[in-house]
């Protein structure tokens, strides 16, 4: 297939209109995708479509089937809450439509298992866009983690803590869902604090143990905070501090605090730099330390994602969030989520085998 790929967006409000403002508008200037339809159920949301994407009226639905009937393209991009995730990947698939999806693969582990079985039986390929992971201030650190800049790595911190206690804060259907902290936020954390730990060495989550609750001034019917700590199999400790109802949010998206514990050097990346205070100052304050230059390249996030994938679909290497790979961070999250019920630590790989053998 040659460039550009054609893709049919399903979701155009909310973070599909970020999909039609940024991360599809510079991929189609670089003549790698053109988008020919969109959907969206509510009808006001498909003016981002119209303005961001260029598309006429008549290319914009409310229904995703006469969507894929009427438009002939490659792929899908899915950009819906996770409880509707499948029926799309279904009507994708009777298309043989390749997809790229928001995380999580879907709202349940159970779901997340028959969706990559789907795309695998169906040999399609499926992206998920773990957004997080590939964002400037993320990749510097993973890089210099991984190639030992420091040193060999101890053991990774993160804190996410927001004030979005109250009802629409966060995007509304948020609130009504089980374990939103975990399956809307903490996916993106644990993945990335996951990718950091296991050093580009192939170890996976080896053991998680994970606490969950809801405070009493929350609006959400579901957890929002967590303490979560997995164990790597190559021996790395994670320790995660998630919460969206506290008083204020100090360490919001895209400004999480992470300290990697490293031989040489202590590296704290906060609200979106990144600081190394090398050994043998003794006791530093944050601030003190040695700035680490940021990686610098055109694309992040979702811009960026979306050209791997399209590379993919072009031959290239898998990349890095396929399906099948990311049935190990989705794990994380129904993982923490089950340790939460049972009080006990949850053996990730039984995990996820437990459920490849139910599905």
């Amino acid at each position: 297939m040659p460039y550009p790929y054609k893709c049919i967006l399903v979701g155009t409000g909310g973070m599909g209109g970020s999909w039609c403002r940024s991360a599809l508008p510079s991929n189609m200037t670089d003549g790698l995708v053109e988008p020919v339809a969109a959907v969206d159920i509510v009808p006001e949301h498909l003016d981002n479509a119209i303005d961001g994407l260029g598309l006429s009226r008549d290319r914009c639905y409310t229904d995703a089937r006469k969507a894929f009937a009427e438009n002939e393209a490659d792929f899908a991009i899915v950009v819906v809450p996770p409880a509707a995730h499948e029926s799309i990947v279904d009507v994708a698939l009777e298309h043989d439509c390749h997809i790229l999806s928001e995380k999580p693969i879907a709202d349940s582990m159970e779901a997340s298992v028959r969706i990559a079985r789907k795309v695998a039986a169906a040999e399609r390929k499926m992206g998920v866009t773990m957004s997080h992971r590939f964002r400037q201030d993320i990749t510097t650190l993973r890089t210099i983690v991984h190639e030992q800049t420091y040193g060999r790595l101890d053991y990774l911190v993160c804190r996410f803590t927001c004030a979005n206690r109250n009802r629409g804060e966060w995007g509304r259907f948020r609130y009504d869902i089980p374990d939103a902290l975990l399956v809307e936020g903490s996916v993106h954390h644990l993945d990335l604090l996951c990718d950091i730990a296991c050093g580009g060495d192939g170890s996976l989550c080896d053991t998680i143990y994970g606490r969950t609750w809801n405070t009493p001034w929350s609006d959400f019917n579901g957890d929002a905070q967590a303490l979560v700590t997995m164990t790597m199999q190559n021996g790395r400790q994670v320790m995660y501090e998630g919460a969206k109802t506290n008083a204020v949010g100090i360490n919001c998206w895209s400004q999480e605090y992470i300290r990697a514990e490293c031989e040489h050097a202590t590296l704290i990346m906060n609200h979106g730099g990144i600081e190394a205070l090398p050994y043998g100052r003794g006791n530093a304050q944050r601030g003190e330390g040695e700035p680490v230059a940021l990686i610098d390249q055109p694309k992040w996030s979702n811009t960026w994602l979306c050209e791997k994938f399209l590379h993919w679909l072009d031959g290239g290497p898998a990349m890095e969030t396929n399906v099948q790979d990311n049935l190990q961070s989705v794990a994380l999250i129904f993982a923490a989520a089950e340790s939460s019920r049972t009080g006990q630590p949850v053996d990730v790989q039984a995990f996820i085998d437990r459920f490849r053998t139910q599905s």
